[in-house]
């Protein structure tokens, strides 16, 4: 997968993971938030891969 890739891939887990946050807090449900919250670190370190790997491609 290239770096482009997983930075997309991260900003997707990133929002979703915002999002369940979001609805975890309007419900009260505290498993939902902390679903969120793993998506959205996941995605950070998607990220960070992706930036990694853009970062060795180049001469």
């Amino acid at each position: 997968m290239s770096g482009t890739q997983d930075k997309v891939k991260g900003l997707a887990n990133e929002a979703l993971g915002n999002i369940k946050q979001g609805v975890g807090k309007a419900t009260d449900n505290g498993k939902l938030r902390a679903e969120g919250k793993a998506q959205e670190l996941k995605g950070e370190a998607q990220q960070v891969v992706g930036k990694v790997k853009d970062a060795l491609q180049k001469p």
